[in-house]
């Protein structure tokens, strides 16, 4: 497994109440490395976050580990099915992220120690 999907395979199983649904396709074609992440429904505000930051946040990383390795990096979220979005609800139906505190910021391992571990450091 290349770095860019196992920091993804990382972070992801980090954040999700489902951690065994996650599944992450990688392939390389001449624009670069995509991604693409596919979770459990449930799993799908925590990952997105809100207005979409945590999302952003992932991708931003993900294309510094892609600088590290010459490779543009590119994340996909596949939608879920069942997902209330398919359904016509528009957003993300409300709850998710917002209404649930952030546990996974109280682990052992930060996102320094896995950037350090990337890096070889």
């Amino acid at each position: 497994m290349e770095q860019d999907q196992q920091f993804l395979e990382y972070v992801v199983k980090a954040l999700a109440d489902h951690p065994g649904d996650v599944k992450i396709a990688r392939t390389v074609d001449e624009m670069g490395v995509l991604l693409t992440l596919s979770v459990h429904k449930d799993d799908m505000g925590k990952v997105i976050g809100r207005s979409g930051q945590t999302a952003k946040a992932i991708r931003t990383v993900l294309r510094v580990v892609g600088m590290k390795n010459e490779a543009r990096v590119n994340l996909k979220i596949e939608e879920p099915e069942g997902s209330e979005r398919l359904s016509g609800q528009g957003g993300m139906g409300g709850g998710g992220a917002s209404e649930r505190p952030s546990e996974p910021y109280q682990r052992d391992t930060t996102v320094d120690d896995v950037i350090k571990d990337l890096k070889g450091e």
